[in-house]
């Protein structure tokens, strides 16, 4: 090639009739003319290639911060990326906690979006704890039949010669041992929310999908702080009706004792004596209806408290330490163990590597051509 260059050169100067162009012809002057065309061309599309290496580099970048960057080797890097990862996850929570409507994946609230689920929780006070309170079978507990039954039992052999107050506490005991079940059916419900917002919190922290063993350690943790607000919850809950059926005002039985000196039916008032309409259908009504009267008032106060106890116990501690358990555990652990908590999914590790590589050759083409664009 060289030597045909030479031969093509030393023709053109020795023809007569191309020697004065010699300059300016042959391959090698071409090849020159074009290189510096080629080189005007590339100096003017730098600029746009440039931009689209920053583009791709600033996309790589976001990727990589998306899926997460390396973990430091150090325990203490491992452990400030786990409390992290925790943050992110309990904000997730406390966004379920006060969200909204479950239409939908998110809804918006003045100028920023909450995540629905919390409002189940007022669904459980507001709908099912009255309709659960309503079913209850008080009316058979409070009939004719038992309330007579029951007063016998407590009076025994030797009746009183005033109203029964044994047997109105029977009859109040037994009737206020029934709101247990719906009590505790609440703290249940809002127990089954709150585990069921801890799963989608998780699934929906986009940080911690890098880290399976991470996201059991803290699905573990945070059912088992559930478990324990729950069962303080059911305590609580069954001590507030105990404590309606363990104390009764004498109040109540002194408005009860007056409404029996003074009746206001007639033709029940006419008995010879206090114990002659004793045992008779109008006097097991009537200790039914003041019981039945007694257990309305106390079911509207327990419609009112036992939420409020399942929220301080349950919602409250779980929006204030859901974590603490798991806060304690970590903080107990070696380096090689809060290693393995942070063992990458292999997939992402591996997109990972794809994308530092592709990152690599941006940067150095982006350096190489910007050494040559300013020579």
């Amino acid at each position: 090639m060289m030597a045909a260059r030479r031969k093509e050169q030393e023709y053109f100067e020795s023809s007569p009739d191309y020697g004065h162009l010699a300059p300016k012809m042959g391959s090698v002057y071409l090849a020159k003319l074009l290189s510096r065309h080629l080189e005007l061309v590339i100096r003017q599309k730098i600029p746009s290639i440039i931009a689209l290496i920053n583009k791709n580099i600033d996309d790589i970048n976001a990727e990589l911060d998306r899926i997460g960057r390396p973990i430091g080797a150090d325990g203490g890097a491992q452990l400030y990326t786990i409390l992290e990862l925790c943050r992110a996850f309990d904000r997730v929570f406390k966004e379920h906690l006060d969200g909204g409507p479950s239409q939908g994946k998110y809804y918006k609230t003045g100028s920023f979006f909450r995540r629905p689920g919390g409002d189940r929780i007022y669904g459980v006070f507001d709908h099912q704890l009255p309709a659960a309170m309503k079913k209850l079978p008080l009316d058979r507990h409070l009939s004719t039949s038992n309330v007579r039954k029951v007063v016998s039992e407590a009076d025994g052999y030797q009746p009183h010669l005033i109203a029964p107050e044994q047997g109105y506490r029977r009859l109040i005991d037994g009737s206020l041992g029934y709101f247990k079940g719906p009590a505790e059916a609440s703290v249940d419900a809002v127990h089954f929310i709150l585990k069921e917002l801890v799963r989608k919190s998780m699934a929906e922290t986009v940080e911690l999908k890098r880290f399976p063993s991470l996201q059991a350690s803290i699905a573990a943790a945070s059912n088992e702080a559930l478990e324990k607000f729950r069962d303080e919850s059911r305590k609580t809950v069954n001590r507030l009706v105990e404590m309606e059926s363990t104390y009764l005002t004498a109040e109540f039985f002194r408005k009860i004792h007056e409404s029996d000196n003074n009746p206001r039916d007639d033709k029940h008032s006419n008995a010879s004596g206090p114990n002659a309409d004793r045992y008779n259908d109008y006097h097991f009504r009537k200790i039914g209806s003041n019981v039945s009267a007694y257990v309305g008032m106390v079911c509207d106060t327990l419609k009112n408290t036992i939420p409020k106890a399942v929220v301080y116990c349950q919602v409250r501690e779980a929006r204030r330490s859901l974590l603490n358990l798991f806060y304690a555990q970590i903080g107990r652990k070696e380096k090689e163990q809060l290693g393995k908590m942070l063992d990458e999914d292999p997939s992402l590790m591996e997109k990972r590597e794809v994308l530092a590589k592709r990152l690599q050759l941006y940067r150095s083409a982006r350096d190489e051509i910007d050494s040559v664009a300013w020579k």
